[in-house]
């Protein structure tokens, strides 16, 4: 890896290998920055848009200077040729926020798309957990990519990067974000002045995502987590496992917030899952990941190794479907029906 001046960033050790020892001729014109909610995909992406616009000459892509006028523009979100915009791209009228953390509408995002850099290089355009209205919007962005002009770097991030088009996706760099160490978590939680015993509690429980440790501090997410444990409780043990508190019939939730409570179930289950399979197959020798929770995971059942490996491979199945867009509820019950034959062999 070879930074030059500043990269602020934690974990990415991935991303930061591959940026790293990229050559500037080679940048290609988008990239899709995948991986859970919470492990820095959009951190990373600013850190690398501030790179390419800052205007301190430096031999790698990564690093800024912090002090030219590129970086100055930047920091006070009003660089002209850095675009960033989060969630639902829509058709409609033009947004009126300049571009800068508005909402796009696909006459902007084509706008924006067709410009050359004013300072530099390069004309930067973030969509951060980008979602496209319709297929018109989504073709807004494909017809781009398509024929990308100079200069012009898209980076995208997803949670379920399954639920854009394979069109655009074939057109884009992929590059995968793996959850963060448990001592990375709490790193970060320490210096948002969170207490050393707070931020070691919630890292352990974070399943490796900044946004999930944040989230245990408020009553909301704390329910769900136990929910979520106690649903794969009464689905293992044969029973039918209410899952009402992922809130699927809640016309006040958005579908977007409905999809974003089932992954959040499944990354709990697949924790639950394998505290249960080390329980089973190594008894008491390994520290279970979510400890507070240890007794209810050992109330169900052991099984074999066989049945521990086709409960893992179920739930791999459930986070691709999840990854789609396949409807929230389906997804639930396509979990629930691959677990229930599992607990049948109790």
């Amino acid at each position: 890896m070879k930074v030059t001046g500043s990269f602020d960033v934690v974990g990415a050790r991935g991303p930061l290998g591959f940026f790293g020892s990229l050559e500037a001729a080679r940048l290609a014109h988008g990239y899709l920055f995948t991986g859970p909610a919470g492990v820095g995909k959009k951190t990373f992406a600013r850190r690398l848009a501030q790179s390419l616009l800052c205007e301190t000459p430096k031999p790698t892509l990564l690093g800024y200077c912090e002090a030219c006028t590129g970086c100055t523009l930047f920091v006070a979100g009003t660089h002209p040729d850095f675009v960033a915009a989060e969630g639902v791209v829509k058709i409609g009228k033009d947004s009126s926020g300049g571009g800068h953390d508005e909402d796009l509408s696909a006459r902007d995002l084509i706008r924006e798309l067709s410009m050359h850099p004013y300072r530099g290089r390069y004309h930067v355009v973030l969509l951060a957990d980008v979602a496209f209205a319709t297929h018109e919007a989504a073709n807004a962005l494909l017809r781009t990519l398509e024929e990308p002009p100079d200069g012009v770097v898209v980076m995208l991030t997803s949670s379920a990067p399954g639920s854009l088009l394979e069109t655009i996706r074939s057109r884009l760099v992929e590059i995968a974000f793996a959850p963060l160490a448990l001592a990375e978590v709490e790193a970060v939680l320490r210096t948002q002045g969170i207490a050393a015993p707070e931020a070691r509690r919630a890292a352990e429980m974070s399943l490796g995502s900044i946004t999930r440790a944040r989230d245990l501090f408020e009553g909301d997410a704390r329910a769900l987590r136990e929910a979520s444990f106690a649903w794969f409780e009464d689905v293992m043990r044969g029973e039918s496992g209410d899952a009402g508190f992922l809130g699927l019939d809640d016309r006040s939730l958005t579908g977007a917030q409905k999809r974003e409570n089932v992954r959040d179930l499944i990354e709990i289950v697949r924790v639950a899952a394998r505290d249960w399979a080390i329980a089973s197959l190594a008894g008491g020798e390994v520290r279970p990941l979510a400890g507070d929770q240890h007794e209810r995971v050992l109330r169900v059942a052991q099984r074999d190794p066989k049945t521990t490996a086709a409960l893992l491979g179920a739930l791999g199945d459930a986070e691709r479907l999840a990854q789609t867009n396949v409807s929230p509820g389906l997804v639930v019950e396509f979990l629930r029906a691959q677990l229930s034959p599992l607990a049948a062999r109790a």
